[in-house]
C-alpha cells in the first residue's frame, strides 16, 4: 500500500520557526513500494526535496532545501503518521538540520 502517494500536507507548527498560516510550507509526497520522495516550498523555503522510506507508520527521510534568502540547508527526519478523525493524515516529525545537535519538531496536516 502506497499510503502517502499523491498526498499534500501543510506545516501547521514547528519548533524551528514561526509558521505563516497564510503561506505555510507545502509538501507533496510520492510513494512506491515503501520508497518515499517529494518536494516542498512556501513560507521561508524557495525549493526543497526529500527522499526516504516508510515502514508502517514511520517515515525516515533525508532532505535538502534552499531558503528564500539563498542559504542551502538539509538534514534528516523521522515522522510518525497519524490518522485524523476526518480521514486526513497528520505527520508528526522530529528533524535535525545537518551540523546541528538540537532536534526540532514539526506537525503537518493533509490538505484536500
Amino acid at each position: 500500500m502506497n499510503l502517502l502517494d499523491g498526498r499534500e500536507f501543510v506545516m501547521v507548527s514547528s519548533t524551528a520557526s514561526v509558521v505563516d498560516p497564510s503561506g505555510p510550507t507545502r509538501f507533496v509526497y510520492e510513494e512506491a513500494d515503501g520508497v518515499v520522495w517529494g518536494r516542498y516550498d512556501g513560507d521561508t523555503v524557495a525549493h526543497g526535496r526529500f527522499v526516504g522510506t516508510r515502514d508502517g507508520d514511520l517515515v525516515e527521510l533525508t532532505y535538502v532545501h534552499v531558503l528564500k534568502s539563498g542559504e542551502r540547508t538539509g538534514g534528516r527526519s523521522s515522522s510518525r503518521v497519524e490518522s485524523l478523525g476526518d480521514g486526513r493524515l497528520r505527520l508528526v516529525e522530529e528533524f535535525l538540520f545537518e551540523g546541528d545537535d538540537d532536534p526540532q519538531v514539526s506537525v503537518c496536516e493533509e490538505i484536500r
